[in-house]
């Protein structure tokens, strides 16, 4: 692994910043892919389901059938130098310890499934003797399948150690002004081509884990109505965080009520998920007439499969048969100069605070 590091003389205290991403495979092959997904599937955070059920899921079912569909998928966004969400997540790591340069800060990049792992980075940063380690999960809305898994894993890793580090864990950046500005500035000149409808499509969730975040215990009604707005009842809610992330942005751009939608993606499995669902939200967008539509994918600060392949190939494929004519996919955030600059922000707040 390329290490960031920024060597010093001085005495002054040394902190570590550690990015946690979901991961990704080695190669886009059945293999890998297999591995992969045993690896993410295998959480019961990710399938919260009775534990026996969940390997008769995983082994019976999911691992002879998907790793092949999904590797074709992986063949289709694969990089040169590799896995789309590795290239942009590393470039990230680069860029962020640029800018901490000669300040005794170090940055390193850790993946819950996949390499480089959250073992690896912790590694690293542990050979640079860092007081203090800043954790960023690279989840801007909260749900316990994806930051709260990466917060889990990290605490596995360190559990035992006997100089157990201080750990800083940066919460949830979805209203962040800084992140909204970020995906604003790599989103402007889409906006500016006027398209008919502009489109947040968000990885989506089953209807249970909305339900074990409402402490309320009578808010959630899986209906939008309950999502809309951000209010104390659901301030846990993904898909409110995700609601109120779509609105901030749409403020930004002064884009009225009926030229932006949010949507949800990535379904899995037969049980109910959170709506709308992302491809028939398209088809009924291009069945009332909407021609051009370009999608932000706010739950996703770098490309991957499932921005690349799932809404620029598939769903544009998708928007088309039923009468659309073009799908524009906005890049994620990736290593944008406007990204990196807020990231840095943000977590220099977190170092001072």
């Amino acid at each position: 692994m390329q290490n960031s590091k920024v060597k010093t003389t001085d005495n002054k205290s040394r902190t570590g910043i550690l990015l946690i991403n979901l991961g990704t495979p080695d190669a886009p092959n059945t293999r890998e892919v297999r591995a992969y997904l045993r690896s993410l599937l295998s959480c019961d955070r990710v399938l919260d389901i009775n534990p026996i059920g969940r390997w008769l899921l995983l082994n019976l079912i999911v691992l002879p059938l998907r790793p092949s569909r999904s590797a074709k998928a992986y063949r289709e966004i694969w990089l040169e130098d590799g896995s789309p969400l590795l290239v942009y997540s590393q470039k990230l790591r680069i860029a962020l310890a640029e800018q901490f340069s000669g300040e005794n800060i170090f940055v390193e990049l850790g993946m819950q499934c996949g390499k480089p792992s959250i073992k690896n980075a912790l590694d690293c940063l542990r050979k640079e003797d860092c007081d203090r380690i800043i954790v960023l999960p690279m989840y801007p809305q909260y749900s316990s399948s994806t930051f709260g898994s990466a917060v889990e894993d990290l605490y596995k890793e360190v559990l035992h150690d006997w100089n157990m580090p201080h750990l800083q864990i940066i919460q949830p950046i979805f209203s962040d002004s800084r992140f909204i500005d970020a995906w604003a500035k790599v989103g402007l000149p889409f906006i500016e081509s006027e398209p008919d409808h502009v489109l947040f499509s968000f990885h989506g969730l089953p209807i249970r884990h909305l339900e074990k975040s409402d402490t309320s215990g009578n808010w959630c009604k899986n209906n939008h109505e309950c999502c809309i707005d951000l209010v104390n009842e659901n301030r846990n809610c993904y898909s409110a965080q995700c609601y109120h992330t779509a609105k901030l942005i749409a403020e930004r751009y002064n884009l009225s009520a009926e030229k932006w939608s949010v949507s949800f993606q990535s379904r899995f499995g037969r049980d109910e998920w959170v709506k709308p669902d992302t491809e028939k939200h398209l088809a009924r967008l291009a069945e009332n007439g909407v021609k051009r539509v370009v999608v932000f994918c706010p739950a996703f600060v770098s490309d991957c499969l499932e921005t690349l392949e799932e809404i620029g190939i598939r769903a544009a494929e998708h928007f088309r048969k039923h009468g659309g004519e073009e799908l524009k996919l906005i890049p994620s955030l990736n290593d944008h100069p406007e990204w990196v600059f807020s990231l840095a922000s943000i977590i220099r707040q977190q170092i001072s605070g």
